[in-house]
């Protein structure tokens, strides 16, 4: 017994056996299949008797068989890796091989070898077959069930339709095989005693982690068809990362037809942001690629999160140009070096450029005239913004206005400005800055609308609120905290977040920038908030980190407990996507917001904290500090 473990071991150890090992064994297969026949329709003795002749014969009629396996290349596949096209070629091979037989006799070669009667060249050829199919798939089952399930991992499938067979397939034919198929899980519960592709379909139900445990399965493969299911059940997931089973999912930033088939190598285990539970949204991007296409493209903070998304999907629809502008020099040259590796067919400037730099941003609209404007470029942490006043001003409002009124004086056919939630009831500098930023855009749109304003540029704001993997982000912070022993830190309890992918962010901002009509604020929906302590508690999990301590700091300045979309006062209006409305808004007059943001902007170049906020705060009635040094200023006012 020993002896035959360590024949397989060698063997399938090996990449294969050599073409010659095979086609002698077939051969041998040839011969003792026509000698058993003989002996066994003509007796033991007559055999014996006519031994030498009839080998003699039998080698005639091996040869007209090699015709077959020379033809069908019967000796030349991998035999543990048989499938039925490899059946199929030993089928064929043998009927040829009988076939010249048969064609060798009715010339006379019966006459002068051994007589062998037409009905065991028949049975012998039956057994021929029969022999070498079983040879080739008992290789293939020792080898799957034997070699595969010391060297490979035993796991189940998540989905029993196309995308999970496509899974299961894969794994098949892996070599060296890193993964056993143990079995399927389906959501449907009436499924007991089902098998698939050969293993048992287990119902997803409160018995599915102990089946799991019986088979020694630590890992969950989950087919794209059933990523938004996984990640939308955390008890699912929270029982699964409790009891130490890996999931792995297909990234989202991959896109799945639905059709095709999928690779287990594209499958990687989640992070965090893989099962943050949302919707699949999805948008029309061959109709935003049309008004794309051929055009001038200018994009602020293209060095940023959100901005080196929407680089990536502008430059996909090929604009005539590119024009990417960030003061952030190192973070710009790897946007550069990814548009001459991925994009080296588009035209794209690469600029390092303050916003707030009237004169070298009114040089680069002369020198490339935009057809699109999406300005993302801004300053966007809440305690740094808290602390610096007056270069949230000079950045985020002076900025804006810059870009604004160059887009009208050049003629932009459309301004798109990325805005946050923080804007709405805002409890900190930053938030109010980007409200300020806003109202300004709005109100020189309604102005050109009304003539009031000489120009043809559309100005179009969207909103929306945390993205995923973003500079700054909390999740970065966890991972790092969790990596180097903890605590992790959140500063409430009670604090809830918004979260979007960048890509489906920036596809939204696509959509409804090029959409828009001009004035409107468009809202994302942003689905279910996810408490952070809870977030962080998951990544805990996730990262399998023991004794990693949860830390509460208390709320930083500015911070709110939870972040909001829309203003109370306000309304929203449906539009041409679900996840997109309109923000029904206070209006505001031009001339006269023209003047207060001026003198606001005058006053934070030598103007003391306490007294910029203040203005900020008379521009922003609603603007109601929290936690924060200004809050004195709400007393007052």
């Amino acid at each position: 017994m020993n002896q035959m473990k360590e024949l397989f071991r060698w063997y399938f150890s090996k990449n294969a056996l050599p073409v010659w090992c095979i086609f002698l064994l077939d051969c041998a297969t040839v011969y003792l299949s026509c000698l058993l026949v003989y002996a066994i329709n003509n007796g033991i003795l007559m055999t014996l008797q006519q031994f030498w002749p009839l080998t003699g014969t039998l080698l005639i009629y091996i040869a007209c068989y090699i015709v077959g396996f020379r033809l069908f290349h019967t000796y030349s596949g991998v035999i543990r890796f048989s499938s039925f096209v490899d059946l199929q070629r030993v089928g064929f091979a043998v009927i040829t091989g009988f076939a010249l037989i048969i064609i060798a006799r009715l010339f006379g070669l019966n006459e002068i070898l051994v007589e062998i009667r037409l009905r065991d060249i028949i049975f012998s050829a039956l057994l021929i077959l029969l022999l070498m199919c079983a040879m080739r798939v008992l290789v293939k089952y020792l080898y799957d069930t034997t070699y595969q399930l010391k060297q490979a991992k035993p796991i189940f499938i998540y989905g029993v339709k196309q995308g999970g067979i496509s899974i299961a397939k894969s794994i098949r034919n892996q070599d060296p095989a890193k993964y056993v198929l143990s079995g399927f899980v389906s959501d449907i519960t009436d499924i007991q005693h089902r098998r698939l592709m050969g293993v048992e379909v287990y119902a997803n139900n409160d018995k599915l982690i102990d089946t799991m445990k019986k088979h020694h399965v630590r890992h969950l493969f989950v087919s794209p068809l059933k990523s938004e299911s996984i990640r939308n059940n955390t008890e699912f997931v929270n029982r699964l990362i409790e009891n130490d089973i890996k999931i792995f999912m297909v990234p989202d930033v991959q896109e799945w037809d639905g059709k095709s088939d999928i690779n287990h190598t594209q499958l990687k285990e989640v992070e965090i942001e893989d099962l943050l539970p949302r919707e699949k949204i999805e948008v029309d991007m061959d109709a935003i690629g049309k008004q794309l296409q051929n055009k001038i493209i200018l994009i602020t903070g293209a060095a940023g999160s959100i901005g080196g998304e929407i680089v990536r999907q502008v430059a996909l629809y090929s604009p005539a140009k590119l024009v990417l502008v960030d003061q952030a020099e190192t973070p710009l040259h790897d946007i550069r070096l990814m548009m001459a590796h991925d994009f080296p067919n588009t035209q794209s400037y690469t600029l390092v450029a303050d916003i707030a730099n009237q004169a070298r941003m009114e040089e680069i609209f002369l020198a490339h005239k935009p057809d699109y404007v999406f300005h993302a470029a801004a300053y966007k942490h809440v305690p740094m913004m808290e602390d610096n006043p007056s270069e949230s001003i000079i950045n985020n409002v002076l900025g804006t206005q810059i870009i604004a009124d160059l887009s009208v004086k050049y003629g932009v056919k459309k301004f798109v400005m990325i805005s946050t939630d923080k804007a709405v009831n805002p409890t900190n500098v930053m938030g109010c800055s980007k409200r300020i930023c806003e109202i300004y855009v709005q109100s020189l749109d309604k102005a050109i609308k009304e003539g009031k304003v000489k120009g043809v540029t559309q100005f179009v704001t969207t909103r929306f609120g945390n993205v995923l993997g973003s500079n700054g982000s909390v999740i970065p912070l966890f991972k790092e905290q969790i990596k180097n022993g903890g605590p992790v830190t959140v500063t409430h309890p009670d604090i809830i977040r918004y979260f979007m992918l960048i890509p489906e962010a920036c596809k939204l901002v696509l959509e409804a920038g090029t959409m828009g009509h001009g004035g409107e604020i468009f809202v994302f929906d942003m689905g279910e908030p996810v408490k952070i302590i809870d977030l962080a508690k998951r990544m805990i999990l996730l990262s399998h980190a023991k004794n990693i301590e949860i830390k509460i700091t208390g709320l930083r300045d500015g911070e709110k407990l939870y972040e909001e979309v829309l203003n109370e006062k306000e309304t929203t209006l449906p539009t041409f996507h679900p996840k997109i409305k309109i923000a029904k808004v206070r209006e505001y007059d031009y001339d006269s917001i023209r003047l207060e943001i001026d003198d606001l902007i005058q006053h934070s170049r030598h103007d003391d904290d306490m007294h910029i906020v203040g203005q900020m705060k008379s521009i922003v009635p609603e603007f109601k500090s929290q936690h924060s040094k200004y809050e004195i200023l709400d007393k007052t006012l």
